[in-house]
């Protein structure tokens, strides 16, 4: 069959026309790999969604610091770092899936967020599979660094809260009549139980110790078993929602401990704003806050809080410096491992960050044979006329805590 000139044209421009589609195609296809060659990828899973999607954020928000600070200095090795996050929901099933999907599909070179050890536990254990490094911004429970897990580190460690407490209690208040509330969950419950066993090694007695359900609708019945034992000091290991709610409640019902202690969930900015003046006098624990660093790291500190106020137009938290203290651990053991002209594999990684010597505002890292952060320690800070004021330990404070606090009706 012969082509007319009109049918011969058109046939030509066919094939110009499926040739520039391929070239395009093809143009793309090595486009994109030369770019993800040029790239150096980490995950970061997060419960960005769900019950914990406050504090999923605000880890995440700290990790996106840290990479956005690597990358304007020029990267790892002359690379840019490409931040894959995932949201895990706030589920450990979904955390497992996200996991695998970073590891198997995405092959990340590491890992990083992680809020409370029912998410960071199943990360941690696809990690180990894949033989990826994963260190977990916030994780407090003993049991995940005593299965073998050379591929876990984590920032935090449940002792840098109870060595503050044991310690404030025992050399400055040394109550009478103590109680210890904890919520009923891992973290919460540990604390309690290494709490109690470090005041009863320093003498002090503990008159009651009362496990209560996250999201307690109504602590009267509580609150009136604490009025007739006559308690002077109260820890709670509850979170945010429950001091309010407890606080509230105390009010009410015109019950003044001495000392009100909630270590987690109430040395943020958010909690003072929503309980006001009711706030003053009440005691937490802090890793780092704008105003409480880590001796030594001040200006890396103020240039963590201009980086964050430039990306999210609000002072950052504690919750956030978790986020950017884990990325940056990862960034540093990247860096040393690129220096000393190897590939950037899995083991290699490890290998940097079990020698990880590096200065941040909130602790000074240094990792043990566990993953376990040797120097996490929190200070004890008392909220004084809206601010927090550092009260324990010595060293650290700038203030004197206001011993016992004053009762409702002197307060009105």
């Amino acid at each position: 069959m012969r082509l007319t000139p009109k049918k011969h044209q058109h046939f030509f421009f066919s094939l110009h026309k499926c040739s520039f589609i391929l070239f395009c195609l093809l143009f793309l296809i090595l486009w994109t790999e030369i770019s993800f060659a040029a790239t150096i990828k980490i995950g970061a899973i997060n419960p960005l969604s769900g019950k914990l999607a406050k504090q999923g954020m605000e880890i995440h928000q700290g990790v996106e610091v840290a990479i956005a600070e690597a990358n304007e200095a020029g990267g790892v090795g002359g690379k840019q770092l490409k931040l894959i996050s995932r949201d895990d929901q706030s589920q450990p099933d979904v955390a497992i899936s996200r996991a695998e999907e970073l590891c198997g599909w995405e092959k990340v070179r590491a890992l990083t967020g992680g809020y409370v050890d029912s998410l960071v536990g199943p990360i941690a254990a696809v990690a180990k599979k894949y033989r990826i490094p994963y260190v977990a911004s916030a994780s407090l429970q003993k049991e995940l660094v005593q299965h073998e897990n050379p591929y876990f580190f984590r920032v935090s460690r449940l002792q840098g809260f109870v060595e503050p407490l044991c310690g404030i209690l025992t050399e400055r208040f040394k109550p009478q009549r103590l109680a210890i509330l904890h919520s009923a969950t891992p973290g919460s419950t540990e604390l309690a139980r290494d709490l109690e066993n470090c005041l009863k090694a320093h003498g002090i007695k503990i008159r009651l110790i009362e496990k209560f359900r996250p999201g307690t609708p109504d602590f009267t019945p509580l609150i009136g078993k604490l009025a007739g034992m006559n308690i002077d000091v109260i820890v709670s290991g509850g979170f945010t929602p429950d001091h309010i709610l407890m606080i509230r409640q105390l009010k009410e019902n015109r019950v003044s401990p001495k000392a009100y202690i909630g270590p987690f969930g109430i040395a943020y900015e958010n909690f003072m704003q929503t309980m006001g003046e009711d706030a003053d006098y009440l005691y937490s624990t802090c890793a780092w806050n704008p105003g409480i660093t880590e001796p030594g790291s001040e200006a890396t500190s103020r240039y963590f809080v201009k980086k964050f106020h430039q990306m999210f137009k609000r002072e950052p938290n504690t919750t956030n410096m978790h986020g950017y203290t884990s990325a940056k651990a990862l960034i540093a053991a990247m860096q040393a491992v690129v220096s000393n002209g190897q590939t950037l594999s899995g083991d290699n990684i490890r290998l940097a960050l079990t020698r990880l010597d590096l200065t941040m505002p909130m602790e000074h890292l240094i990792f043990d044979q566990n993953g376990d952060p040797l120097h996490y320690r929190h200070v004890v800070v008392q909220i004084q006329k809206g601010r927090l004021v550092v009260v324990y330990p010595s060293d650290r404070a700038f203030g004197e805590p206001l011993f016992p606090m004053p009762s409702w009706e002197q307060r009105n």
